[in-house]
């Protein structure tokens, strides 16, 4: 098995986690360490999104009513969570919240 991706946060990212629920913290926060650990560039139908570029961030992760922005760095093996946003019926933000 390769080596797990470590995963940083940036500072909005962390702003908008401690701003969810207990519940929901701990849902985001098992969901981004069981997808994005092993295989964050897995691009599926449902969970992970490559977003098309240029965007602010390479990838969106799914997780229920959640969305997870970030980057990977491959060659340092880092997966950088850069926003956590909650799903909207307004359409994706063109530049990060």
């Amino acid at each position: 098995m390769s080596e797990p991706y470590e995963i940083r946060y940036a500072d909005a990212a962390v702003a908008d986690i401690r701003g969810l629920r207990t519940i929901d913290q701990r849902q985001v926060l098992d969901g981004i360490e069981l997808h994005l650990t092993h295989q964050p560039r897995f691009v599926s139908k449902s969970r992970i999104k490559a977003m098309r570029q240029p965007f602010w961030s390479q990838y969106r992760l799914r997780l229920d009513d959640f969305r997870v922005y970030y980057d990977v760095d491959d060659e340092s093996h880092l997966v950088h969570v850069l926003r956590v946003l909650t799903k909207s019926t307004q359409p994706t933000p063109e530049e990060s919240p």
